[in-house]
């Protein structure tokens, strides 16, 4: 499945950076623009983009969304105004729930995420043109998200699976398994071999497994060794 985000007449510079930053954050090669109203590499722009402005100077630029989209085997729009999308009778799915089914398709194809503008988001007539309306759940008090925060949380959404896992990055339980965790727990160990108590083993047991839990640091664990010798 590619994943091509097209972003709607995007109006102020600082979006356009954290937009561009995002993308690059999640592995995007390309942004789509239909009709910015911002200068795609002006100097905020390129400020706020830091080492993801080659994303807009590279950009692609279109006239309106159905030039965008031809591509496309689905269209998914973002909204924040449900009322707006349920005029037309259209079923909106949660993000989570939009991606999962994204995810279900069969034999790959283009999917156009759809990224409304910073003032009014999509019109009526752009949504009726999406197969799908994704919502990200927000305080309803105040459910409107900046674009650059809503197109962050749709690329962790999509890419989630792809990214490196607590394992990759030296976070696993292997860890744990080293020098430092067996003289911790022995050290524990003999402290409650001096204490009455009818089951030393299963305390030492919860000891290990809350100690595991944590997953602290190597320095970390100095620290409990340092204090319990």
């Amino acid at each position: 499945m590619r994943i091509k985000v097209i972003i709607l007449e995007p109006k102020y510079q600082i979006n356009l950076g954290h937009m561009a930053r995002a993308a690059k954050n999640f592995g995007v090669r390309k942004l789509y623009f239909i009709n910015p109203r911002a200068k795609l590499t002006g100097a905020t722009a390129r400020m706020f983009a830091k080492h993801a402005f080659d994303l807009l100077e590279n950009a692609a630029v279109y006239k309106d969304l159905d030039s965008a989209t031809k591509d496309c085997d689905l269209l998914v729009g973002t909204t924040a105004i449900t009322k707006k999308a349920k005029a037309n009778f259209r079923r909106i799915f949660f993000a989570e729930e939009a991606v999962e089914k994204l995810k279900r398709m069969k034999g790959g194809g283009t999917v156009g995420l759809v990224i409304g503008r910073d003032d009014i988001g999509m019109r009526s007539d752009e949504l009726e043109k999406c197969d799908m309306l994704a919502y990200i759940s927000t305080n309803p008090d105040y459910p409107v998200l900046n674009i650059a925060h809503a197109l962050a949380i749709f690329l962790y959404l999509l890419k989630r699976a792809e990214l490196k896992t607590y394992s990759d990055i030296g976070f696993g339980r292997e860890d744990y398994e080293k020098q430092e965790m067996k003289t911790l727990l022995g050290l524990f160990g003999r402290l409650i071999d001096k204490k009455k108590m009818r089951n030393r083993k299963a305390v030492l047991e919860v000891f290990s497994r809350i100690v595991r839990n944590a997953q602290p640091s190597k320095q970390e664990l100095h620290a409990l060794i340092t204090a319990l010798k």
